[in-house]
């Protein structure tokens, strides 16, 4: 049946997609036994009574903290009633408020009773309970139903390519959480340990659109391409334009947590490269596709021809997708420019701010990769794909 619906192609991309996700399953990160997580239980809980007595409201803000009562969904302690603390620290960004009828995900911090002698707090199933935090929100049946939806949708509208797509998206997120992250924390070079992580992720994704075909070299020379030219550009003008990792998120509480030999700022400066990547790999692919369907209808073409017919794809994409990078990377800073437009901020201090500048730069440079991946996409596949077309044509 399987036979019936894939080809062999297919069925060897699919196990090579299974293996390649197996082996980053079993990767450890190093990082899985974290100080705040030891002697503790992670579970699910619903809340069935609150008390709001301890919070203190300001304006907008609230802080203090609201105890509620939980029901333990699962875990050691399913089924039984535990009290669990909500601390509030007057940050609406950080602060969550309960209602009866939520869903928590909390934190209990236990001991079996025979290693605290004298305990006189709550035991239950033979646990000392020393606390019940409610970390946040319980969201993770809701991230399994939306992402589900979406596989299947892919499926339903590409077919094999779409479960192609899958196995991609998949391996993307293992390779980022499970190397470029821990060798990040472990001090290795952000900007080299970046551009190996990008090539790999290069080759594999490209390689479930097209499998073993000269297609797949074609769009991986050309990102890379690109890619390389992001990178250089990245690094000299993080250095011309004076910015400071810091501007990325939490980067600074990541600092005050141990990780005080981070370089910052070569983390920000791979990221440059790493984000833009997508959009890169998204030009080769098309420049590519349109090439080799031009070809295959005229197999006679030239590769002067090809390439021209690759570049006007090129030309027509472009222009979209730097848009598309201005609006992905200025999406999240759109309430930081209302406050600047708020407060009266002339537009050429808005324009020299440190975030905004970091932005202008992603963006801007970003661009730049993809105009370097138009014309070497276009060139490498005028000359291969037609080389391989006329071979055909001639046998």
């Amino acid at each position: 049946m399987i036979r019936k619906l894939f080809d062999k192609t297919t069925l060897q991309m699919l196990i090579i997609g299974v293996v390649l996700i197996a082996i980053l399953l079993l990767i450890p990160t190093g990082y899985e036994d974290a100080l705040i997580y030891q002697e503790s239980q992670r579970a699910v809980a619903e809340v069935i009574a609150v008390d709001n007595s301890m919070i203190n409201t300001s304006g907008l803000i609230q802080f203090g903290e609201q105890t509620c009562t939980l029901r333990i969904q699962d875990g050691i302690f399913k089924g039984c009633e535990i009290q669990g603390v909500n601390f509030l620290s007057g940050s609406m960004a950080q602060d969550k408020i309960y209602q009866v009828g939520d869903e928590a995900f909390v934190r209990i911090s236990c001991k079996p009773i025979g290693d605290v002698p004298d305990f006189d707090g709550t035991v239950i199933n033979g646990y000392a309970i020393a606390s019940c935090v409610m970390t946040d929100h319980y969201r993770l049946d809701k991230e399994i139903i939306l992402l589900g939806v979406f596989f299947l949708l892919l499926i339903i509208v590409a077919g094999k390519n779409g479960l192609q797509a899958i196995f991609s998206f998949v391996i993307t997120i293992l390779t980022v959480w499970k190397i470029l992250i821990p060798a990040y924390l472990k001090g290795y070079s952000p900007v080299w340990v970046g551009i190996g992580i990008t090539v790999l992720l290069t080759g594999v994704i490209i390689f479930f659109v097209y499998g073993f075909d000269k297609r797949t070299a074609v769009a991986s020379l050309g990102s890379l391409l690109g890619i390389l030219a992001t990178c250089i550009l990245g690094i000299i003008f993080t250095d011309l334009f004076k910015i400071h990792g810091a501007v990325m998120p939490d980067s600074e509480s990541l600092l005050y947590s141990g990780y005080q030999h981070l370089d910052l700022t070569a983390i920000f400066m791979s990221s440059i490269f790493i984000g833009a990547s997508g959009a890169m790999m998204d030009l080769a692919v098309d420049i590519t596709s349109a090439v080799r369907e031009v070809v295959d209808k005229k197999p006679e073409m030239g590769w002067r021809e090809a390439t021209r017919s690759g570049m006007n794809v090129g030309r027509a994409a472009m222009g979209t997708m730097t848009t598309t990078l201005l609006l992905a990377y200025s999406g999240g800073y759109i309430t930081s420019l209302m406050v600047y437009m708020a407060q009266g901020t002339p537009i050429d201090h808005i324009l020299n701010y440190k975030y905004v500048a970091s932005e202008i730069m992603d963006t801007v440079i970003g661009s730049f990769g993809l105009v370097t991946v138009a014309p070497f996409t276009a060139l490498v596949a005028g000359w291969m794909l037609t080389k391989r077309s006329k071979k055909n044509a001639d046998e």
